[in-house]
């Protein structure tokens, strides 16, 4: 059972001639609305290939229109919806402007994915079977919580270190090490998580290898078209290379490989073939726009054939 801790947001994005400075405003012809949240991202591509009713989401959303309908996109999705709590304050909302040259702004108000506790999550969700799957957009403690009863009940964690928090601390990542399984990093969280423990590795395979080391757990980086490699606490090393696309659309490309990976995790499948299964599945998404509407199916990873 795949158990997703984390965020739920709706995100409206509106195409202007200009990002507005201050004090500016801009008129845009309309918007458009998109599901995201890394954990809801996350749970979407999960269902997607493990199936209806494998993977359960966790976290919070407002009594509000936009609750309502980030719940019922993940009930069409596949998604068990019984953890999601609804709370006072509102659902998570991203306000995104692009302008003509693809440039953006973002402003996010996280709303009630502030207020997800792992308090909300009964005993019954943990066992030798659960993989959680936890980010960086609840809070920190919370999701540590989570982990640490995880770990408890010999389940796997598998923590994304995204976003990587402004005042991410030494304390933080030692104690992130401490309950993770599977940490799964881009090329820039890696060297960044190695950096707050005081590490100075010389690129990010070096800072992979450190991380592993240092939590004895494996440490998976994403590297774009360059694949993915795993380091295990030992030194071994594993690669997938990323298949040879012409990128469409990158938004969720991340998300897509971890909800991937931890699908292939659940049904315990070596790990080298969780490599490939995430690769796959993340640049299948690249060819697709949007994030979540992207995600593909398991009957479109070639891998599962």
């Amino acid at each position: 059972m795949i158990l997703v801790f984390g965020s739920l947001n709706v995100d409206l994005v509106a195409q202007v001639p200009v990002i507005p400075g201050p004090g500016r405003t801009v008129l845009a012809p309309s918007y458009q609305t998109h599901f995201g949240g890394k954990g809801a991202n996350q749970a979407v591509a999960a269902a997607r290939i493990a199936g209806p009713g494998q993977v359960r989401m966790a976290g919070r959303v407002g009594r509000d229109g936009f609750g309502d309908s980030a719940i019922g996109n993940l009930r069409e999705n596949g998604v068990d919806t019984a953890f999601v709590v609804r709370d006072d304050e509102p659902t998570g909302c991203a306000f995104i402007t692009v302008d003509q040259s693809g440039e953006n702004a973002i402003t996010v108000a996280s709303g009630a994915n502030m207020a997800a506790s792992a308090a909300d999550l009964p005993a019954e969700l943990f066992g030798p079977d659960t993989v959680l799957v936890l980010q960086m957009e609840v809070p920190f403690a919370e999701a540590l919580e989570a982990a640490r009863r995880t770990t408890l009940s010999c389940g796997t964690v598998i923590w994304n270190l995204a976003p990587v928090p402004e005042t991410m601390t030494r304390t933080m990542v030692t104690e992130l090490l401490a309950v993770t399984d599977y940490l799964l990093v881009n090329e820039h969280e890696a060297l960044d998580a190695a950096a707050a423990v005081g590490m100075a590795p010389s690129d990010y395979e070096a800072a992979a290898a450190a991380l592993a080391r240092a939590g004895d757990l494996s440490c998976v980086v994403t590297a774009g078209a360059q694949g993915a490699l795993a380091v295990a606490a030992d030194g071994t090393r594993l690669r997938a290379p990323a298949p040879r696309i012409t990128p469409v659309d990158t938004t969720g490309a991340g998300d897509t490989f971890v909800g991937a990976f931890a699908a292939m995790l659940s049904e315990k499948v070596p790990l080298q073939t969780a490599l490939q299964v995430g690769c796959e599945a993340a640049a299948q998404k690249c060819l697709k726009p949007g994030a979540q509407a992207g995600m593909p199916m398991r009957t479109e990873i070639s891998s599962l054939g």
